[in-house]
């Protein structure tokens, strides 16, 4: 008799299971989703949002479309806030952002409405260095140069890392850098750049320099001045990273705070309160993707950097960021707080 229970339990269990799995496969058959990138079209966020719309339904089950829209604006924090308090909770709206934005919520930045804890992570693409740097034309080589002369470096807007790294390494090193706001994304301030009227960016992706300006990496346009990571860059063995340059142990936390989410590098997260079933399905559907050989062979022919980072994983790096203590912050929310100098 208890073997009669114990298989109808175990019928039931499996049973509820394969019901529940229908039922998300009937969720997302058919439907469109949207993946919203926080910034401009043509950028590196962009191209990633693009890539993972082309192949991610193919690897969720129902096979839904995936579409991009653009909503660029304050380095991402408009596209977060609206994943976090508009967009529909139900797995229909992801979004690809920044990965400073546990740190602008963490440090208070303006315009944050959103908690990143609650954010539902599914993925980051890539572990990747960001770099600030300058034009060749700035007559600066090291970040020492930058310590004696004035660099004017673009950014978005006074919020966000753009604008962020340059007036840290002001804070607390001494640089000079006079910071510019009111671009709208990357590809406004490369073209900047390229005019000269602006020297530098305050944040850029040195993968997406090899991958999206190869004549800037080959040429050696773009010269940079700090690696902000948890590792280097393998072709820059002679640029520091931004702990190497802390003179004391606080700097070296403040430092080490804005560094750790080059970890969770091009991260894609739906609204807080996914249902949980269709949370895994779509992490499933990452990391399958990224075991695709026609997905990996498109992202070779794009010089797209593939380094997945689990969602569970990202939500721990998540976690761990907003948990620094809160004199290390606000001393760093100090420092990056940047007045708003328009273009």
């Amino acid at each position: 008799m208890k073997t009669i229970v114990r298989q109808a339990l175990l019928l039931a269990v499996v049973t509820c299971g394969a019901t529940a799995a229908q039922a998300q496969e009937n969720f997302f058959a058919g439907r469109e989703v949207r993946i919203i990138v926080g910034t401009g079209s043509g950028g590196g966020y962009d191209t990633y949002g693009r890539i993972v719309a082309r192949y991610l339904g193919s690897h969720i089950p129902g096979n839904p479309t995936f579409v991009v829209q653009s909503m660029p604006g304050a380095s991402g924090i408009k596209a977060v806030n609206y994943l976090y308090a508009v967009a529909p909770k139900d797995g229909s709206v992801i979004s690809i952002f920044n990965n400073g934005m546990p740190v602008y919520q963490a440090t208070g930045q303006a315009g944050v409405q959103f908690k990143c804890e609650e954010l539902s992570w599914l993925a980051a693409m890539s572990n990747l260095v960001n770099v600030v740097a300058v034009w060749h034309t700035a007559g600066a080589q090291t970040i020492a140069d930058a310590k004696t002369k004035e660099i004017i470096i673009g950014a978005t807007g006074a919020s966000g890392t753009m604008a962020g790294f340059p007036a840290l390494l002001n804070h607390t090193i001494g640089t000079k850098f006079k910071i510019v706001t009111g671009y709208e994304g990357g590809n406004q301030l490369n073209l900047a750049m390229e005019r000269g009227e602006v020297q530098g960016r305050g944040t850029l992706s040195w993968s997406s320099v090899q991958s999206l300006k190869p004549d800037w990496y080959a040429d050696k346009k773009i010269i940079p001045l700090v690696q902000v990571g948890t590792k280097k860059e393998p072709d820059l063995p002679h640029v520091p990273l931004l702990v190497e340059l802390a003179q004391n142990d606080e700097q070296r936390q403040m430092f080490q705070f804005v560094s750790a989410p080059s970890a969770m590098e091009r991260p894609f997260a739906g609204p807080p309160n996914i249902p949980a079933d269709r949370l895994a399905l779509l992490r499933r559907g990452f990391e399958a993707m990224v075991k695709d050989r026609d997905f990996l062979e498109t992202a070779k022919k794009q010089e797209i950097e593939i380094d997945l980072t689990p969602g569970e994983e990202v939500q721990k790096i998540v976690a761990a960021i907003v948990a620094t203590p809160p004199d290390i912050i606000e001393k760093t929310r100090i420092a990056m707080t940047v007045k708003e100098t328009a273009k």
